[in-house]
């Protein structure tokens, strides 16, 4: 069943609702929340989801913020933060990281299909092979888990292996197949490749930072792998290690980023603290469902957004776009750090 069914008022009534219980119930488990929460006043009833307590991602750098017993503590996720930044630390029980990996195939499946497709990776292989694990590996490794048929595009020096993607191609090129990278390495190692990828769906994430700097948007870049590449069927995603399986879709128009049923955005004017109204940009909280076992289910980030229309689009819901970090936050990873993986 698709995750991209309800409208935004149906999807409001209904996430107000778990959230609110899910953010009494980490009001009870977690005792640093719960002095968060009575510092500020948050009480129920709320009424939107504007209403609801949230916290600012960075917290999870400086707290430790859980709401299960550490027994309990099935796996310990960190994020990518930059040299001598202290990296974000997420707790999941078995539950909510069994929770995860499915909820984050149910919002795939819809560009994926059902079945694991042939994938072509624009990465090195060596970016898995760390001990360590970047997070530019921890992300290939992930969506590796949609593919079958593992090609890198790049050898282990980092150079454009045509042979590997031309075998690749002639096995699988005349089906459906699946293209993974971050942005930036899509945009300097798959244009100029000379091949066809037409049957190709290529989801990508991160990496935009290099492009701004290079006055690359997202139009150009979709329009530029059309030709160069017959890659029509591009779709971007926004995640977070905070909000762990929780990813925000571009929809097939390249018309924005969506909302699965289990999540939604708020943008608020980071001088008023307010909802800004459709078409004003503003600070980025994201809310999901999925943090059941530590206190991100509402989260404001370091990234700037606008919604661009609600329930206008070629799915239901909020329609949005990530503008991009707010000015002196920390910087953070992924293809951005392409030279430390």
């Amino acid at each position: 069943m698709s995750v991209f069914r309800m409208g935004e008022a149906e999807r409001e009534v209904a996430l107000v609702r778990e959230l609110a219980a899910l953010t009494e119930r980490h009001r009870q488990a977690c005792p640093p929340y719960r002095r968060i929460l009575d510092a500020i006043g948050a009480e129920p009833p709320y009424a939107r989801l504007a209403d609801l307590p949230w916290l600012p991602v960075r917290l999870f750098k400086t707290h430790e913020l859980r709401s299960v017993r550490e027994d309990q503590v099935f796996r310990v996720l960190t994020s990518s933060g930059t040299t001598g930044q202290r990296p974000s630390r997420v707790y999941l029980d078995r539950e909510a990281a069994a929770a995860q990996p499915r909820m984050l195939a149910a919002t795939l499946r819809e560009v994926l299909g059902e079945r694991r497709l042939p994938m072509l990776v624009v990465d090195t292989r060596s970016v898995v092979r760390d001990p360590t694990l970047s997070a530019r590996g921890a992300g290939v490794l992930g969506m590796m888990n949609f593919g079958r048929d593992h090609t890198f595009v790049l050898d282990e020096q980092g150079r454009v292996d045509a042979e590997a993607v031309k075998g690749f191609l002639a096995r699988h090129g005349g089906g459906r197949f699946l293209v993974f990278g971050f942005t930036f390495m899509v945009w300097q190692h798959l244009l100029g490749l000379g091949a066809d990828l037409s049957q190709g769906v290529l989801v990508h994430s991160g990496g935009w930072k290099r492009l701004a700097e290079q006055a690359v948007g997202n139009a150009e870049f979709r329009g530029r792998l059309a030709a160069e590449c017959g890659l029509t069927r591009v779709h971007n995603f926004y995640g977070m290690v905070e909000q762990i399986g929780t990813i925000f879709l571009e929809g097939p128009d390249g018309d924005g980023l969506y909302c699965p049923d289990f999540a939604d955005v708020v943008i608020r004017d980071p001088e008023t603290w307010q909802e800004a109204p459709t078409g004003e940009p503003g600070l980025i909280e994201v809310v999901s469902t999925l943090p059941t076992s530590y206190p991100g289910h509402v989260l404001l980030t370091e990234d700037l957004g606008v919604v661009r229309g609600v329930d206008d689009g070629c799915w239901p819901g909020k329609r949005f776009e990530v503008l991009g970090r707010l000015p002196r936050a920390e910087a953070r990873g992924c293809s951005d750090t392409m030279g430390r993986a």
